[in-house]
């Protein structure tokens, strides 16, 4: 079985909003485009510890902009793949991201999408997918925690083959 795929969204996940201003979490303010994102402390270390459990693949609406601002902002290698999103077919009610992660992942590879915005369609795509699928949501104040990080990772360990006994 080829190594899963691991989408990871950016705003809710990675740069943080909602949280009261009095109990901001870890991170620090960057700008981005002249917009100005509050970017978690931990996610770059916990995204770092999965690269080797995971292809690590931006999906955001960020597109190619992840890949310009978050490896220096947080120690990421430069270079990870990004999906893009054109304009959703003509009746495709689905989540929007839903179309461009078939595109990327095809129905049978191994895919962990972390994301704070996960809808039914999401639940119902996943579920109906032929291969192994985990859709991990983060509360957009908090964004990916270890918690996450361990169960992406218990899901990825479960995912390979055991070897045979004798």
């Amino acid at each position: 079985m080829c190594q899963p795929t691991l989408l990871i969204d950016i705003d809710g996940v990675i740069s943080l909003f909602g949280f009261e201003p009095r109990r901001r979490p870890a991170g620090r303010f960057v700008t981005v485009d002249g917009v100005l994102h509050f970017l978690s402390e931990t996610a770059g270390g916990l995204l770092l510890g999965l690269m080797g459990q995971f292809e690590l693949v931006w999906c955001s609406g960020w597109e190619e902009k992840a890949d310009e601002y978050l490896p220096h902002a947080l120690g990421l290698p430069p270079g990870l793949p990004h999906l893009s999103f054109p304009p959703a077919a003509a009746g495709d009610r689905r989540h929007w991201k839903l179309a461009a992660i078939d595109r990327y992942a095809g129905p049978e590879r191994p895919l962990a999408w972390v994301d704070d915005a996960h809808d039914d369609t999401c639940h119902t795509w996943a579920a109906e997918r032929s291969g192994p699928t985990l859709l991990v949501r983060t509360e957009p104040a908090v964004g990916l925690t270890a918690r996450h990080a361990d169960e992406l990772r218990a899901w990825a360990l479960a995912l390979q083959p055991r070897p045979a006994l004798g």
